[in-house]
């Protein structure tokens, strides 16, 4: 399991340049290896953050911080509540 992970990092490194994110990868699987990473680096387990945090976090490596965030949903890395005012990282599901 463990070297799923490091396989998938080493792999998702080819996606950053200079620390930002060429752009976000259209494939599926290739994005879901993307929004493990982020939610794993930028967002805590147990923490509750604003809109505003996750955009500002997620605008340290992608200037669409809207459409990262929306993935991020949409993938299960982050919850967000009804109204939209906060939001948390969900844990990996064991598959």
């Amino acid at each position: 399991m463990s070297d799923n992970r490091s396989n998938s990092s080493h792999g998702v490194a080819a996606l950053f340049s200079q620390g930002r994110l060429t752009s976000i990868p259209r494939k599926t699987a290739r994005r879901e290896q993307l929004l493990e990473h982020l939610a794993q680096t930028l967002f805590q387990p147990d923490r509750t953050y604003t809109e505003r945090e996750v955009n500002d976090a997620l605008r340290t490596v992608h200037e669409d911080c809207a459409a990262l965030r929306r993935y991020m949903v949409i993938g299960g890395k982050l919850a967000r509540t009804k109204d939209g005012v906060s939001y948390r990282r969900l844990h990996p599901s064991a598959v």
